[in-house]
């Protein structure tokens, strides 16, 4: 089954992206290394996880930033198939004074990563907390592919 095609079973829509005219782009490739820039939920509550946002929130944030990269991906690689792997991500959660479970949040980043892809979904990865991210939200992720 292809990543498209897993999306869709899965019912996800991919959102377009375009690289628009400010000095930052969504992507950078490199060879076979697709590099993309920090991605946050295009919905959800906004706050700090371990705070105004719960745990389960702040997963479902994660995942929604896995499905907005996986469209930066798509948009510069025009088939998800072309992913060789996720190599490294680097997940941001707004964190509350004291919150300490930044990879539970980020799980929803990186499940659907191997939801998508199996085994190549699997990655590297950092969790770490901020105590602020941009508009408040409360989880930004970049992520690292390798691809054809």
């Amino acid at each position: 089954m292809t990543p498209e095609e897993k999306l869709t079973q899965l019912g996800i829509e991919l959102p377009t992206v375009e690289i628009g005219d400010r000095p930052l782009i969504p992507w950078v490739r490199i060879g076979n290394l697709l590099y993309t820039s920090g991605r946050t939920p295009s919905t959800g509550p906004k706050g700090q996880v371990g705070g105004d946002v719960s745990v389960e929130d702040g997963y479902a944030a994660a995942r929604d930033c896995a499905i907005g990269q996986l469209g930066v991906a798509k948009a510069a690689l025009g088939d998800l198939s072309n992913v060789v792997r996720v190599v490294k991500v680097l997940g941001m959660v707004n964190s509350a004074p004291g919150f300490g479970d930044q990879p539970q949040v980020i799980n929803g980043f990186s499940d659907l990563m191997v939801e998508v892809f199996g085994e190549n979904g699997r990655h590297a990865r950092s969790a770490v907390g901020m105590g602020g991210l941009p508009g408040n939200v409360s989880v930004e992720v970049e992520v690292i592919f390798e691809v054809k």
